[in-house]
């Protein structure tokens, strides 16, 4: 009875006890540990035998190996712009009297585009533009006199001359009453001349108008004195000493003669424009400062913007015009210092602009700087390339997409950039062989947009390479790098 007790007591303690509950947390630590060992031991297996390729390795893409010629480019942007550009700004302030041009228009070098209205301009404006006309129409003027007296001066050689030669042959038959005609004539000319100067022969010697009317008189004696000489050859009062006298006029001719050309040529050299005295340097002083009022193209281009209209009120400094010379335009392309030392003047360049997704342009490399600049930490340097076929569709402030041609190499060998990956800091591609994967270390040189040039490496020309290799292979080493240009 009591053994029959003490087995129902420890029954019931047995019953009271609960059974053990499972702990989630712990086992799911156990089967991830189990997971990472599985896992290590997979990847150890596979970088020493090679990766298997499965039955879904048709998955995979892949590309030969193969032998042939590499262009190398390095990739930029680029803006254009005009080789000669100006932006033309008024000189002084002032109405808008005339506007010759229009947007788009050609122009030719000193070419006037627009003009202040005279009345409207400041009053040193105004009156260098009276002095302007003064000194021109003053050089204009000494043309003009030195031009007669040249052209008289040469008559009196004629004249006498002809004197000389009718008192040295006194056989020939002569017209007296046409020679005392003539000399009538000239009298009644000086007559008139010494009349005309008279009221002048006290003012100044250097007043115009008196050098002007004594000029004049001086003129019409020297035509008496050379008509009586001709008078007395022809009437018979022909002598040794009239010879020696017609002779003496002659000389003192041919001297003035000499004397007025002299006076022409200084008068039309004052008048060159490349030519500099004191009277041509106040000239244009005087034609500056009337230039303010007017606005000039500078060279031969197209107008690309044009603000100003008739009757506008401006100010000095307001912009008025732009000229660009749209038959030479340039890029200037920012390039990485990574690039910069690939880059050499003369090297050709493709350009594509979005504007012209049909179209693709071509130029060289004109110039490369020296020195780069720096934004946000980012060093670039700035080369320049001029187009050799640009057209209507290129614009200046366009944005280009540019390929600089740093290289062209002939039958070299090449791999496509996305099978290049970096595994522990090296450059590798993964071939596909005898149905595994292995991973074959490269050094490359040059490359393209879509191939680099193998200058050493385990591949030869028909080696597959893989193009999506399985990121587990190189993921432990960093990210994947497909698509590099140049290194180990």
């Amino acid at each position: 009875m009591a053994k029959k007790n003490q087995s129902s007591v420890q029954e019931t303690a047995a019953a009271e006890v609960p059974p053990k509950k499972p702990n989630p947390i712990l086992d799911f630590v156990r089967k991830r540990w189990l997971w990472i060992v599985l896992a290590l031991g997979l990847v150890a297996f596979l970088a020493t035998r090679g990766l298997p390729a499965p039955a879904a390795s048709s998955s995979y893409q892949t590309e030969a190996v193969s032998r042939g010629p590499l262009i190398a480019t390095i990739g930029a942007t680029g803006t254009v712009r005009a080789q000669q550009s100006a932006v033309l700004s008024w000189g002084t302030s002032g109405k808008v009297a005339e506007v010759n041009v229009q947007l788009g228009q050609a122009v030719g070098a000193d070419e006037v585009l627009a003009e202040l209205s005279l009345s409207s301009l400041p009053q040193n404006v105004i009156l260098a533009h009276l002095d302007f006309q003064t000194a021109e129409d003053n050089l204009a003027l000494e043309v003009a006199e030195a031009s007669k007296a040249l052209a008289e001066a040469q008559k009196r050689v004629e004249d006498t001359r002809r004197a000389l030669n009718n008192l040295a042959n006194p056989a020939r038959t002569v017209d007296i009453n046409q020679a005392y005609a003539n000399l009538v004539l000239a009298q009644d000319q000086l007559d008139k001349a010494r009349d005309a100067y008279e009221p002048y022969a006290n003012r100044p010697e250097d007043n115009l108008e008196r050098a002007h009317y004594l000029l004049r008189f001086s003129e019409a004696q020297q035509h008496y004195d050379a008509a009586l000489r001709t008078y007395n050859a022809y009437s018979g009062t022909s002598s040794d000493t009239n010879i020696a006298v017609a002779q003496g006029d002659l000389d003192v001719a041919l001297a003035q003669l000499e004397i007025a050309q002299r006076a022409y040529d200084n008068a039309l050299q004052a008048a060159d424009p490349d030519f500099t005295s004191p009277a041509e340097a106040r000239l244009a002083a005087a034609q500056a400062s009337r230039d303010l009022a007017r606005i000039l193209a500078p060279f031969d281009g197209v107008i690309t913007h044009a603000h100003p209209l008739v009757g506008d009120l401006v100010n000095a400094g307001a912009a008025a015009f732009q000229v660009d010379d749209l038959s030479s335009l340039l890029a200037d392309v920012e390039v990485s210092e990574v690039d910069i030392n690939r880059v050499q003047v003369g090297q050709n360049v493709t350009l594509t602009f979005d504007a012209a997704p049909d179209r693709e342009y071509h130029g060289t490399v004109r110039e490369v700087a020296l020195a780069g600049t720096t934004v946000s930490g980012v060093v670039n340097f700035r080369i320049v390339v001029e187009l050799k076929d640009a057209d209507e569709y290129v614009r200046p402030a366009m944005t280009a997409a540019v390929n600089i041609v740093v290289s062209e190499l002939d039958d070299v060998l090449l791999v496509p950039n996305r099978a290049v990956r970096l595994l522990d800091g090296n450059r590798v591609v993964y071939v596909l062989r005898n149905g595994n994967l292995q991973a074959v270390r490269v050094t490359l040189g040059a490359s393209s947009d879509a191939h680099s040039e193998v200058l050493d490496g385990d591949i030869a020309v028909g080696d597959q390479v893989v193009l999506n290799p399985p990121s587990s292979l190189f993921e432990l080493s960093g990210p994947p790098s497909g698509g590099m240009f140049g290194g180990n």
